[in-house]
């Protein structure tokens, strides 16, 4: 099955508050995180849904495995 491709600004608005679903990239890929309980209202500790964390996974306790629990649900254009 090919996945649908999101404009950034497509991903932005699935922040949590915007509209319910709960999106964020990492690497080209977005996943949905709206089933964790780290991501209650689309917030992280100091990262918020909706937007690209490749470049902030560096600061991160954990690795990007973090990210095999969830499911891709995109692409990233």
């Amino acid at each position: 099955m090919e996945l649908p491709t999101y404009t950034k600004s497509q991903l932005a608005l699935r922040n949590g508050q915007d509209k319910p679903q709960v999106w964020v990239a990492y690497k080209g890929l977005i996943y949905d995180v709206g089933e964790s309980r780290l991501w209650k209202n689309g917030k992280h500790y100091e990262h918020w849904a909706g937007q690209d964390l490749t470049a902030e996974l560096a600061d991160a306790p954990h690795t990007e495995t973090v990210f095999e629990k969830f499911k891709v649900i995109g692409l990233l254009s």
